[in-house]
């Protein structure tokens, strides 16, 4: 069934499962684009603009950070619920640190947790995260059967991917995050907030890194952007049609 419309959201096909993929820029979401053959059409959002593939996934400019990512997701949601057409699953992807040896540079890793790495309180005893100040959440569950798909999908291991505001530069910073997250394979900047504007709406989250650098001393001369954005590419590749086996049920 396809709803006609002047405008917006409703000019797409209807299908059992509509995808928001939710990046931070553009070189990001390009190369989610690339693994889909398919024409594409730009939608303008209120602050926001979508890149709609025929296949029926939407990439959306997010912006850089927990906060514009949670308020553009949500404004994407709340607009495709309005027409009608509301999203089954929302994906944080992108690329982002790799903690070694788990998640080498150019692999990409899979989210079973969705961490906020430093939303809390620092003491004399040291890092409090929020849910032990008595209020919030820290970490977010992607449904356990969508996390296996994925990973058998891409041959990515899962783990805890994180979330910070400040990207670790030194490997004492590292050293820390490591012993409070053992789990941790990689960190970024926006999967946190995705999770959160999901989690209002009910919808499912699911987060994909791809690794450009590890976690630790900063050295844009070793960072593997054009790799990690290549290993997007290809999981996403092999993505969109291992979903066809998973439905918004199971949870």
């Amino acid at each position: 069934m396809v709803v006609q419309a002047e405008e917006g959201l409703t000019t797409a096909s209807v299908r059992a499962r509509r995808v928001l993929v939710a990046t931070a820029v553009p070189a990001e979401r390009d190369a989610v684009a690339r693994a889909f053959a398919s024409p594409v059409e730009q939608v303008r959002l209120p602050g926001a603009g979508l890149t709609r593939t025929a296949d029926g996934w939407d990439l959306l400019d997010a912006g850089v950070g927990p906060a514009l990512a949670a308020a553009s997701v949500s404004a994407a949601l709340t607009a495709a619920r309005l027409a009608g057409t509301p999203y089954d699953l929302v994906v944080s992807a992108g690329i982002g640190g790799g903690f070694q040896p788990g998640a080498p540079v150019g692999s990409l890793v899979v989210a079973d947790r969705i961490t906020v790495a430093d939303l809390g309180a620092e003491t004399a005893d040291g890092f409090v995260p929020v849910t032990e100040l008595g209020f919030g959440t820290i970490t977010h569950h992607p449904p356990g059967p969508l996390v296996r798909v994925a990973c058998q999908a891409t041959g990515a291991p899962a783990g805890t991917v994180l979330t910070v505001s400040t990207v670790t530069g030194t490997a004492a910073r590292a050293a820390e995050l490591r012993a409070r997250h053992p789990r941790a394979l990689a960190e970024g900047m926006e999967g946190f907030g995705v999770a959160e504007a999901a989690a209002v709406h009910g919808t499912p989250v699911l987060e994909i890194r791809a690794v450009s650098n590890a976690v630790g001393p900063r050295d844009r001369a070793a960072w593997r952007i054009g790799d990690a954005l290549d290993a997007l590419t290809e999981g996403f590749g092999k993505l969109a049609p291992a979903l066809e086996s998973w439905t918004p049920y199971d949870q």
